[in-house]
């Protein structure tokens, strides 16, 4: 039985792995607010189910039928954050904490007509994919972190980091979200980027520029 517990933890190996982190119990136990004795049993579950592997070394991957939840579960987050934002105008940095809460509880039934309601587009409110793509495929498709753009280059923000909601907002306040395009003015000494907004001058530090995915406009 897949329990909404199970479906979480799978869903976070993936993530995570997308993120480019090496996951191991520790990962999992910081990614999704639990203890590490909690971690330990869930990861017992999970392998009796064979919905995971832990290698030798600590590291969490997943199998193929433990794949195919997460996948099943992200794309529900997915049609709900679309949901929230195209049928009911929630702003776009709230979505994601509400589809957290929601993902789990959308039917077959509901998923079916969700699917004919908005169309198959793949991607969410912060311009991440259905599909997880690591940072290495980012790069391979053009895309680059802001806090690695060119100084006196124009770019078009791809998609942002969706998990922190304080993050958001203050994306939101700069100006900043999927669809912006930024000018990128200069990488100054203390490591924040000046750089204009749609003709807005802001800075912006390097650890929220690191979060932003972008690509040369």
């Amino acid at each position: 039985m897949i329990t909404v517990s199970k479906e979480d933890y799978l869903k976070a190996v993936s993530e995570s792995e997308a993120e480019g982190q090496t996951v191991i119990a520790a990962t999992l136990a910081h990614w999704l607010f639990v203890t590490k004795p909690a971690v330990t049993t869930a990861l017992k579950r999970l392998k009796k189910d064979r919905l995971i592997i832990v290698r030798s070394d600590g590291r969490i991957q997943l199998t193929s039928a433990g794949r195919r939840v997460a996948e099943r579960t992200i794309f529900r987050h997915h049609l709900i954050e679309r949901m929230l934002s195209e049928i009911f105008g929630m702003p776009w940095y709230e979505v994601h904490d509400e589809a957290e809460r929601l993902e789990h509880a959308v039917s077959p039934s509901f998923e079916r007509r969700l699917v004919a309601k908005l169309g198959n587009k793949d991607v969410c409110p912060h311009g991440n994919g259905l599909v997880l793509r690591s940072a290495e495929e980012r790069r391979k498709n053009g895309l680059c972190l802001l806090s690695e753009a060119e100084p006196g280059t124009i770019y078009e923000v791809s998609s942002v980091y969706e998990r922190d909601r304080n993050l958001l907002e203050f994306f939101e306040q700069k100006g900043i979200r999927p669809g912006t395009h930024l000018k990128v003015y200069a990488r100054n000494y203390d490591g924040t980027l000046s750089l204009a907004a749609e003709k807005k001058r802001i800075e912006l530090g390097g650890p929220a520029a690191g979060k932003i995915w972008v690509k040369k406009s």
